[in-house]
């Protein structure tokens, strides 16, 4: 230890952090809205069911794919109830405004307002909507309540170590790679390592101007098309 440094880290002002509420999060293309079985629950079982026959979206998921429509709609009801896992569903805003009819779902997790910490998991989208800019500001908008609406300070993103998708979404989406975690879980009866990414509260001003430059209409072309990617401002290649 040198000359003067503290035996411990950096001390933390006391906050008051609270979990977050169950309340609509409203972007320019999508709403983030608490979830909604009755409401939402047809539309989502269509769109996992009729996108994806296969049952792709669950790969990687503790849960799924569903035999039938009664299996999902009670899986449904258990994640509404549920308080943390904190479940959303992804509302499409451009066709009309917040109609209900859902294109995928997230949620916070592993809430920790004693120590300001809060995770973004079990988040799918259906197939249509992966890849568009309605997915990336559902993910802004979690990240921006967690940083702006609750003063948390730290957002983490885990997950499967062999799902290469989802490891390069946390890095576009200005995650910090932090390691990995071996046999962390087991999942459908198979171990799972966790690769674990994190942000903080001091990243997060860079990171929400980056999200807000990329998701700007002026950021896409006639055609829809991005101008610059916002991996190329996260400078995660």
């Amino acid at each position: 230890m040198s000359d003067g440094e503290a035996p411990l880290g950096p001390p933390v002002t006391a906050r008051d952090w609270q979990p977050p509420a169950r309340k609509v999060m409203t972007g320019r293309t999508v709403a983030m809205a608490p979830l909604d079985p009755a409401a939402q629950g047809r539309s989502l079982y269509a769109l996992s069911q009729g996108a994806d026959p296969e049952g792709q979206l669950w790969t990687y998921m503790p849960y799924g794919p569903f035999a039938d429509p009664a299996a999902f709609h009670a899986w449904l009801e258990r994640c509404a109830a549920s308080d943390d896992p904190l479940f959303f569903a992804v509302i499409d805003t451009t066709a009309g405004g917040a109609t209900g009819k859902a294109s995928g779902m997230a949620s916070y997790l592993r809430i920790t307002p004693a120590h300001g910490v809060i995770e973004i998991g079990h988040i799918w989208f259906a197939p249509a909507m992966q890849r568009t800019p309605q997915a990336t500001e559902a993910i802004y908008l979690l990240a921006r309540e967690a940083f702006d609406g609750l003063g948390y300070r730290r957002l983490e993103w885990k997950c499967n170590a062999l799902n290469t998708a989802s490891r390069r979404a946390a890095l576009r989406f200005g995650f910090s790679f932090e390691g990995i975690f071996r046999q962390h879980m087991v999942v459908k009866g198979r171990n799972r390592d966790s690769a674990w990414f994190a942000m903080l509260d001091h990243d997060w001003p860079r990171i929400r101007a980056n999200f807000e430059r990329w998701l700007a209409p002026d950021n896409f072309d006639a055609e829809g098309q991005q101008k610059v990617a916002l991996s190329d401002l996260n400078q995660t290649g």
